[in-house]
């Protein structure tokens, strides 16, 4: 039986389900190269049956998510997804009246689902299913929050967990708690979109200049270079309070900002974005802490966009009565495509494990990687068995370059995991900072971060043993003997954000341990394969294309070694 699942708001997407089995998941960013897109998953849809070999009369299961009044509104009227679009990615004048703007878009999207709303949504999305060919399928509408419910509690591999889901707000909630047990995922508590501290951190990016739903990680990576001070002298301190398993905002989230722009006015930035942080980590710790003391469960497990916060996680992660933890990898929205198929799925089969992999993208032959390369007179190319790819690799490393990194199938989510990377020295400042002005283009404070080996964990973080992480959702403390070796991929607190590499894929493996071998420790930055402001590149044109355009010299590509003639 396969199963569709489709999501067609922010960072919209498409996911495919062969029984139990993830088959394809991707993003339609990828496609259309406009990150975070918005538009219907045409290409991704496609994308996924054409993985599995498969017609759209194949599917007979396909599920969606999200039918608030908002959604609903935008599936009507789809110019207004993508003059909101526009607008939020700063990609138009900035217009008149731009606060009443952002005031409207909350007090609308607090709303919820009201009558008939889901009815209209689900006529519309059968409207674009059928023009794609799609015939005699069962359309299944899921929940938002239970959405990004499944995506934790289906790929965990827990067979009873605590499932905490929190972001901005979607369906009228804006988080909630259910329980993993029995064979069935159960939501127990659900927190009103009013209270939401995923809009409250949205509206602290845009009102420091940087676009909400998109770099609210910039915004914790400059609280760090803010001066500490204690939580009583915090402005924001009573913003929210946590009451048992419960979040209660002191404003709705339009006075919120009223009330938020006023502070802003007379602050250094980086003070008022440390203070933002500060609330978020004592909200969210205290709701876990609580919530695992009332359920009893200390196996907890996480979605949403919240939960891209990898300091906030931190100290989630070293709550006492947390015993073992998991982040779904894409927490945010862009991940509740795959949810919603996942729900369904357990609606009709009952299943709650399935196997999941982050590399469930498009991925190209040896043949046609060779066919690309050898057109491009500029290129010069040379095939690699895997082990002499490792050892090439790890020797230009070696030696204070960075290089670009192709391989397999292109990774699910916001994270460059091994398959689509830019790599680079971990101890080499000076390579950092090239890779900061002439590739990626990021603003000073930034931090990039490390793919290690496992056995790496602890020997060189402060490690818990309380859950290995494969995704890059959380932030460790490294320790003090290794920061000097460290230097290109430690915060300025001392933390990195390490991806910690085992079997899941054997080629990166390969990798990290030869430059162990060559320099005794099995580390290296990796940053994702992109342009600034660009989606994570895709296909083989679009790897050479970031080659010519940053004049890069070196990439490894599919078992092809390939050197820029004019690369730098």
């Amino acid at each position: 039986m396969y199963v569709l699942g489709i999501w067609d708001g922010h960072d919209a997407g498409a996911a495919l389900l062969d029984n139990d089995n993830v088959v394809y998941a991707a993003n339609e960013e990828r496609f259309t190269k406009r990150k975070l897109e918005v538009k219907f998953p045409e290409y991704s849809i496609r994308a996924a049956l054409d993985y599995a070999k498969l017609k759209p009369t194949d599917i007979e299961q396909i599920a969606f998510t999200t039918t608030e009044m908002t959604k609903t509104l935008e599936r009507v009227f789809p110019s207004m997804k993508e003059n909101y679009y526009l607008f939020r990615r700063r990609k138009m004048p900035k217009p008149s009246f731009e606060g009443l703007r952002h005031k409207l878009k909350y007090r609308m999207t607090s709303i919820g689902i009201v009558p008939f709303s889901t009815t209209i949504s689900k006529s519309l999305i059968s409207k674009r299913l059928n023009g794609m060919g799609f015939r005699n399928y069962k359309l299944h509408v899921v929940e938002h929050h239970t959405a990004h419910a499944a995506t934790a509690a289906f790929t965990s591999g827990f067979d009873k967990a605590l499932v905490i889901t929190m972001d901005g707000l979607g369906d009228g909630l804006c988080g909630g708690i259910s329980t993993l047990e029995n064979g069935k995922l159960e939501r127990k508590i659900a927190i009103r979109a009013r209270d939401s501290v995923g809009i409250f951190f949205e509206q602290v990016t845009n009102l420091v200049g940087m676009r909400e739903l998109e770099d609210e990680g910039k915004v914790m990576a400059m609280a760090n270079y803010s001066f500490p001070f204690p939580y009583e002298e915090n402005k924001f301190k009573d913003f929210f309070k946590v009451v048992g398993t419960t979040v209660q905002s002191k404003y709705p989230p339009a006075a919120q900002y009223d009330a938020l722009s006023r502070i802003a006015w007379q602050m250094p930035r980086e003070q008022f974005a440390y203070m933002a942080q500060q609330v978020l980590e004592s909200v969210l710790t205290k709701f876990t802490s609580n919530a695992i003391d009332r359920f009893g469960i200390g196996d907890v497990v996480f979605a949403g966009g919240i939960f891209a916060n990898v300091k906030a996680n931190m100290l989630i992660r070293n709550l006492d009565n947390l015993k073992h933890w998991y982040i779904f990898p894409h927490m945010g929205d862009g991940g509740i495509a795959l949810g919603s198929a996942l729900y369904a799925n357990h609606i009709l089969t009952g299943t709650t494990n399935h196997r999941f992999s982050a590399y469930l993208g498009n991925d190209y032959s040896e043949e046609y990687t060779e066919r690309i390369l050898g057109a491009d007179r500029s290129l010069k190319i040379e095939r690699h068995t895997p082990a002499e790819m490792a050892s090439h690799a790890a020797e230009l490393i070696g030696k204070g370059n960075y290089l670009f990194w192709f391989q397999g199938r292109m990774e699910y989510g916001p994270r460059a995991l091994g398959d689509r990377s830019i790599l680079a020295p971990s101890d080499s400042e000076e390579v950092k900072d090239k890779l900061n002005l002439y590739v990626k283009k990021r603003e000073w404070f930034q931090p990039f971060a490390p793919s290690m080996l496992r056995e790496e964990a602890k020997r060189m973080l402060h490690f818990d043993n309380k859950g290995y992480d494969s995704f890059m959702t959380n932030a460790y403390m490294i320790k003090e003997e290794f920061k000097n070796r460290t230097k290109s991929i430690m915060h300025v607190d001392g933390s990195a954000r390490p991806q910690m590499v085992g079997e899941e894929n054997r080629t990166y493996m390969e990798l990290l341990k030869r430059l162990k071998k060559n320099r005794g420790d099995g580390i290296v930055l990796n940053t994702s394969f992109n342009l600034h402001g660009f989606p994570i590149v895709m296909t083989p044109e679009d790897a050479v294309g970031v080659m010519k355009a940053t004049k890069t010299k070196y990439m490894f590509m599919n078992g092809v070694f390939v050197t820029n003639r004019s690369g730098a």
